[in-house]
């Protein structure tokens, strides 16, 4: 049977998630709430479905990219779409959820006779765009193995255990992210103010123990004061806001999360950092500290 994928988000992620495909020849059709942000994959050979439902009407693969999981929830089984996908379909949802949420909708549609993975991912728009995201995907072993192929395009995906699970370790790469995040950019801040150089700070560091894409990537971010949005602010706190929400639920604390989720609540609620990147933890910093938001040299 021919491959035919139905793409349901198209937004900051899943426009050049959607490209992947497109390039690597797949038959797609999308859907998105706000169709102008889909129309553009129309040049690429996409087709535009007016519905959610209509979407994934004959499709094999149904990839979901949503902003978090009551909006899956709705539109998965309050739109028509599980109605309307046929037995043996395997509906990979890539949004950012809860694994309690995901272990739920994988029951529901098994109980349809439908396929299902929770394969959140990890590398921004520029991963999105070059086809390098981190995809940790829970779920069957053998529905993982018969949906790499599809997952291939956009990124390096791997299974990480049973439904729920592939939302697990995103959870835990998000922690690990607001985390670094936060040591970052308080080591650009001290570097700064001492009169260091932050270009020769960071390349003194690589490949060393405290190297890493955080310190190359938005370290050189909060140096040129660029926090144009390539991961909102404002869903890094929905994803820490799940972290606690899942902790909670195996009796454990995470001080260190509980406190950068904090900072991070402060430049979205009292600076109105919401839909900048969340590498402007930064700037909730300098203004900690009584500095400016100026560019650092």
């Amino acid at each position: 049977m021919k491959t035919k994928i139905a793409f349901l988000g198209t937004g900051l992620m899943g426009l050049p998630m959607a490209r992947r495909l497109l390039g690597a020849g797949y038959q797609l059709t999308v859907w998105n709430r706000d169709q102008s942000k889909a129309r553009p994959l129309e040049a690429g050979g996409a087709h535009l479905a007016a519905s959610a439902a209509e979407a994934v009407k004959d499709a094999t693969h149904v990839i979901t990219m949503l902003t978090d999981g009551d909006v899956v929830e709705n539109v998965l089984f309050a739109t028509g779409v599980a109605e309307a996908l046929s037995r043996g379909v395997i509906v990979i949802d890539m949004s950012s959820i809860q694994p309690r949420q995901a272990r739920a909708h994988a029951d529901r549609l098994s109980a349809l006779g439908i396929f299902h993975l929770d394969a959140p991912v990890s590398g921004g728009t520029g991963g999105a765009e070059a086809g390098t995201l981190a995809i940790m995907a829970g779920g069957d072993e053998q529905v993982f193995e018969d949906a790499k192929s599809v997952l291939a395009p956009m990124g390096r995906a791997i299974r990480v255990g049973p439904s729920g699970a592939g939302q697990l370790a995103k959870l835990a790469n998000q922690a690990i992210v607001a985390i670094a995040i936060g040591a970052v950019s308080e080591a650009t801040l001290l570097v700064s103010e001492g009169g260091g150089d932050l270009a020769a700070f960071r390349a003194a560091l690589a490949g060393g123990f405290a190297d890493s894409t955080i310190l190359q990537v938005h370290g050189q971010r909060m140096q040129q004061d660029d926090f144009v949005a390539r991961g909102r602010a404002s869903v890094q706190i929905k994803d820490l806001d799940n972290v606690l929400i899942e902790a909670r639920s195996l009796g454990i604390r995470l001080p260190m999360v509980e406190a950068v989720r904090d900072r991070f609540v402060r430049l979205v609620e009292e600076l109105d950092g919401g839909d900048l990147d969340h590498s402007a933890l930064f700037v909730e910093l300098l203004d900690l500290n009584g500095r400016s938001r100026s560019p650092l040299a």
